[in-house]
């Protein structure tokens, strides 16, 4: 996220600005309803909507008379269609779908709401679930981090050299994308996919469409509480140190070292920031997801996460990637045994 630096603020600039939440409400609103897909390729009214979507006829009404207002649907006669390119990226096989992080937004809307009592008490806001429900809810969160990292993790891994394994540990591998990413890298390895117990029959799904599961080995745990799976020489982190205090990735680093073959390396992908830490703005405002929806978790800098890596043994940490977003890249190695 880029903002120009306001030179002078106006009533009008500052009304703006706290009004800005309500486009991102509708929209979180139509994603978390799958009003998208009920209109995939079929026009409908309202109440023909509201019987299937099983929603109060008159809410859902002024919710889609807003969206339209948004041009995401168009309104003739009274039916309700998408606008072109919506079917693209907001339905759930749309060719570039963004689906599961529009409702993984919604949820995180939920809890920016509650920021003054959370900056008040100290704790983080409390959770309440969508009306998918809380599996409904844990779904939409592993099928975001695929939305945001498919489409680039093949050009981010790149950064990783020498870009070869023979086996590669994914810490909170998720459904698999940045597993598959790197075996299509090396096509000699193999690969252990650690994540929790839920989360594994999702990567199980995957990895089999893409034809890949007989190269990786799942297990299910929490990295914070058991062991990790001994043996890999590349170990990839991908988007966990902002979830944890330093304490705790202090903890998981250790964990890493232990399961990492002498001369192994290790490689982080999360925001880094600058030593000012109001640079970049994205992780500026991503501590601030971090600060209501967890106990510790928040973005670092370089020099907080090499400290970390170091306390663990780790050795020759550098920024192999310095991104204004979320893929950055910090490489560090085990020179010595446990």
């Amino acid at each position: 996220m880029n903002r120009v630096k306001q030179e002078t603020w106006t009533a009008d600039a500052l009304l703006e600005l706290g009004r800005s939440y309500q486009a991102a409400a509708v929209f979180a609103a139509g994603a978390e309803l799958e009003v998208f897909d009920a209109l995939d390729r079929k026009d409908r009214t309202a109440l023909e909507l509201a019987r299937v979507l099983r929603c109060d006829c008159r809410g859902l009404s002024v919710l889609l008379d807003a969206l339209t207002a948004l041009e995401l649907l168009d309104q003739q006669g009274g039916r309700y269609s998408l606008e072109a390119g919506v079917r693209e990226f907001l339905t759930r096989d749309g060719a570039r779908s963004l689906l599961a992080m529009s409702q993984h937004q919604a949820n995180c809307l939920r809890n920016w709401a509650q920021l003054a009592r959370v900056v008040k008490s100290g704790r983080p806001a409390r959770r309440v679930a969508s009306v998918r429900g809380a599996d409904g809810d844990a779904a939409s969160f592993i099928g975001a981090m695929d939305n945001i990292s498919g489409p680039v993790a093949d050009r981010v891994i790149r950064a990783v050299r020498p870009l070869r394994f023979g086996r590669l540990l994914d810490v909170g591998g998720a459904s698999g994308t940045w597993t598959m990413a790197f075996l299509r890298a090396c096509p000699e390895g193999r690969a252990t996919l650690f994540d929790l117990p839920h989360v594994i029959p999702m990567a199980r799904r995957r990895l089999a469409a893409a034809r890949m599961d007989r190269r990786v080995r799942l297990v299910a745990g929490d990295y914070m509480t058991d062991p990790l799976p001994r043996g890999a020489d590349l170990a990839w982190v991908s988007a966990i140190v902002h979830q944890n205090s330093r304490a705790e990735n202090r903890t998981m680093f250790a964990k890493v070292f232990r399961a990492l073959e002498v001369g192994g390396r290790i490689a982080i992908r999360d925001i880094v920031m600058e030593p000012n830490r109001t640079r970049p703005i994205a992780g500026a405002l991503f501590a601030i997801n971090m600060l209501v929806a967890t106990p510790g978790g928040g973005t670092f800098t370089f020099d907080e996460i090499r400290e970390d890596l170091e306390s663990a043994g780790f050795t020759r940490a550098r920024l192999a990637v310095r991104d204004p977003g979320m893929n950055s890249i910090v490489v560090a190695e085990k020179m010595d045994g446990d």
